[in-house]
């Protein structure tokens, strides 16, 4: 929470910037080529409605492990029994009712699972409106962002236009020159003409502007995939132990499995606080995007100028490979791979074996798949 209030204090100092005028036009191709936000709005929709409708079908062992239970319950009275006849233990009435109980737990499975799940979801309700209210001016500065891109862009072919009419120019002008007068004006023409020609050479932007854009979406799709690889794998946990987990409680109705229905809740725990710790890693991820964007901005904006010494900026900068400072793709990459903590994070609150293992196995089990596809892509 401290590391949280240091973020949010310094969310004023955030780099001033005049606001750009995006037209709906702009607004509306740039959110059909790369998505409605940085992460989609309609992916996220279907993945909450996605876990609600599994969740739903939380009843499918749910006789098995009432029928298992019971014949628990006749081992364990019997075993109960047997001590007290054999004078090793005493009547206690207290142990006797814990395996009614356990009973109750898979009788009433479907409102016990929404008990538990319910103080996560409040946390994950919280941290993501944090989220949602930080992803409105963050989409805001991404669209202001790419407008700026596009008039730079626009701007340096018109550079390029220019220098090739002069060469154009020059080149009629050099032809006729070196027929009529002495070398000495040819070479002084030369000086004039050879940074014309450096200048339009450096300003070829058509591959620069692949390059950005291929950078670019990269970046944003690696940040993507890794929201949603966090979020299924929330669902497809959450799913397994829910309809798996009336057997862990009928299991610890006997005294050598008794703790397996505590490990069973810290671990549905654990896995339900993916959402929660999601959006919070994303709030701090997007305080990060919206001071890289805020930054780029302010320097798209002095490009966009007009003096000499912008023109000097502008060609340093078509110049340097890509039509990007980097700072926003460097933003992606890190929220990505943050996102990837969410795991082990979880277990820092919820003590757990297990989970954070069966994660990374799951990790290492996509990248061996992504090495045999590239084998055999290479074949």
């Amino acid at each position: 929470m401290t590391i949280l209030n240091l973020l949010t204090g310094t969310a004023g100092f955030f780099v001033q910037h005049k606001p750009v005028n995006v037209p709906e036009s702009f607004k509306d191709t740039f959110n059909y080529l790369q998505g409605n936000g940085v992460y989609e709005e309609g992916t996220m929709h279907f993945l909450k409605k996605m876990k609600n409708t599994i969740w739903s079908h939380y009843d499918f062992f749910i006789a098995d492990a009432q029928a298992l239970a019971a014949i628990f319950m006749l081992i364990f009275f019997a075993i109960k029994t047997y001590e007290m006849m054999a004078g090793d233990k005493k009547l206690e009435i207290m142990p006797l009712l814990r395996p009614f109980g356990l009973v109750m737990v898979i009788l009433w499975w479907s409102v016990f699972t929404k008990v538990v799940a319910y103080p996560t979801q409040v946390i994950a309700n919280k941290t993501e409106a944090m989220f949602d209210a930080s992803q409105t001016e963050v989409n805001s500065l991404r669209l202001q962002r790419a407008k700026l891109m596009v008039d730079i862009s626009d701007q340096l072919f018109t550079i390029q236009a220019q220098t090739e009419t002069a060469k154009t120019e020059a080149d009629t002008w050099y032809e006729n020159a070196w027929e009529s007068v002495k070398s000495s004006v040819v070479e002084g023409f030369s000086e004039v003409w050879n940074p014309i020609v450096e200048l339009r050479n450096r300003l070829q932007v058509s591959l620069q502007l692949l390059a950005t854009s291929l950078l670019e979406t990269l970046a944003i799709w690696l940040l993507r995939i890794c929201v949603y690889i966090i979020f299924i794998i929330q669902i497809i946990f959450s799913t397994i132990l829910i309809i798996l987990g009336p057997f862990s409680v009928a299991v610890s109705i006997l005294p050598a499995f008794r703790d397996s229905f505590s490990t069973w809740i810290a671990r549905f725990v654990s896995v339900n606080l993916y959402s929660g710790i999601a959006y919070l890693v994303m709030y701090v991820a997007s305080l990060f995007q919206q001071y890289a964007m805020e930054a780029e901005i302010t320097r798209y904006q002095e490009l966009a100028g007009t003096t000499g010494i912008t023109m000097a900026k502008l060609a340093a900068f078509a110049s340097n490979g890509i039509l990007s400072f980097g700072m926003v793709i460097g933003t992606f990459v890190i929220g990505a791979l943050t996102m990837l903590t969410v795991p082990s994070i979880s277990t820092w609150i919820v003590s757990t074996s297990g989970i954070s293992s069966a994660a990374s196995t799951m990790g290492r089990g996509a990248s061996n798949m992504s090495r045999m596809m590239t084998k055999m892509m290479k074949g």
